[in-house]
């Protein structure tokens, strides 16, 4: 699938209007369109057809090259779980890093003892398949945690691990949104 098609207006919305985010959930300093917070994952819909979206930053981020710490600058880390009206029930998992991935990187998403992999463009990533996603998203519902690890244009390595307290509810609560 196109980048443009994946990125949808769910993360450009969200990445416009929301300044921060912290590990107990969402703060957005300008957004009207916040829903509701379930734990560390907030609820946002914006957009004609509708996009609902569950989101969340990191609790924990860790950035290394040729083995050793190193801090790095990097733009928000959030991952998604996108509804579009009129698409049916299967949510879009996306991530986008704060940087740009390498070229033909993949990013791996470990959720208990399943690995998955996340194809990236630019600063985005996403499943390769709509089934891709839905076995993405039935893992994160089960888990307790998401680890990204994934590698920056400039050879650094970053793990980021997202508490999955509340994404249920959340995605629950963001696909009831898009089917109204």
């Amino acid at each position: 699938m196109a980048a443009s098609f994946k990125f949808g207006a769910a993360g450009l919305a969200f990445a416009l209007v929301a300044s921060s985010l912290t590990g107990a959930g969402a703060v957005a300093q300008e957004s009207t369109n916040r829903v509701a917070v379930e734990t560390a994952w907030s609820v946002f819909v914006d957009g004609n057809p509708r996009e609902c979206w569950a989101v969340s930053a990191p609790r924990e981020t860790v950035n290394t090259r040729d083995g050793r710490a190193v801090s790095v600058r990097r733009g928000d880390i959030l991952m998604f779980a996108t509804y579009r009206q009129g698409q049916g029930a299967v949510a879009e998992v996306s991530f986008t890093g704060g940087y740009p991935f390498a070229e033909g990187s993949t990013v791996e998403v470990t959720i208990g003892t399943d690995t998955y992999q996340l194809f990236t463009d630019g600063e985005w990533a996403w499943a390769a398949s709509p089934e891709e996603d839905a076995r993405i998203l039935d893992a994160m519902r089960r888990g307790q945690d998401a680890v990204l690890v994934a590698r920056s244009s400039r050879g650094t390595r970053t793990q980021d691990t997202f508490n999955l307290f509340g994404l249920t509810a959340a995605t629950e609560e963001a696909q009831r949104r898009c089917a109204e």
